[in-house]
């Protein structure tokens, strides 16, 4: 009789006890058994599923908190919608909504139904200000220049270049705070490319990261110098 031996992998030898309970003492032990590695990539899956389910209309009052404070105080905010209310259309509270995202993104923009925020994703009130003014560009670019968002990636990576110039979301300090970057010469720039990659890659016509890669450095001369509606980049 053979001696057959079954391999594992690293993933599966990793973890056997996993639960993902509601009880505090099992989100404590499985949130230190995640900051020592000993989780699975499906297992971090289920964790945050099972927080961002607990914790949904907590996330969401809070989200519909600080979208109302910003649309009333922030200055980018106020901005963006005064020149989106030029084009013809209105950004509120009614077609800004708060939801639980089942991806890791902060935000969403569609041309038939608004914004979408991902409140289980935003901890941070300048996060949000800052995905809320990149949704905007969105916005406007869509009633300005007529983006084809399904089947045209040129124009989506030229929104996409110019939501994260415009938005802040690029700027050195958040980069710093929230990413670790420390790099200050040509920091900006790279930061935008790369989120613009990812964003276009993210989209079901792309094949993958070199295409969208490939594509975000074609526009990226006519696209990066273009602030409209600023007059230079706000953040």
């Amino acid at each position: 009789m053979s001696d057959d031996k079954v391999s594992h992998t690293p993933e599966e030898q990793r973890s056997t006890d996993f639960v993902p309970a509601d009880d505090w003492t099992t989100q404590w032990a499985n949130y230190f058994r995640s900051v020592l590695g000993r989780t699975t990539e499906e297992e971090l899956r289920q964790l945050k599923k099972a927080r961002d389910d607990r914790n949904e209309e907590a996330n969401c009052a809070r989200c519909e908190k600080q979208r109302d404070y910003l649309l009333m105080y922030s200055p980018i905010i106020r901005f963006m919608r005064q020149n989106i209310n030029k084009l013809g259309a209105d950004m509120h509270s009614d077609n800004i909504r708060c939801r639980k995202c089942t991806t890791w993104q902060s935000g969403g923009f569609h041309k038939d139904y608004g914004i979408v925020l991902c409140a289980n994703n935003v901890k941070d009130r300048g996060v949000l200000e800052d995905t809320i003014a990149h949704e905007m560009v969105h916005a406007y670019d869509h009633l300005r220049f007529q983006v084809q968002w399904e089947g045209n990636l040129r124009h989506a990576a030229c929104s996409e270049i110019r939501a994260s110039t415009l938005s802040g979301e690029c700027r050195w300090l958040r980069e710093f705070l929230t990413r670790g970057q420390w790099k200050v010469t040509q920091q900006f720039q790279e930061c935008v490319r790369s989120r613009a990659a990812i964003s276009v890659a993210g989209r079901p016509e792309c094949k993958d990261d070199v295409q969208a890669a490939k594509v975000v450095n074609e526009v990226w001369d006519s696209c990066f110098p273009d602030t409209r509606p600023f007059d230079e980049v706000y953040r």
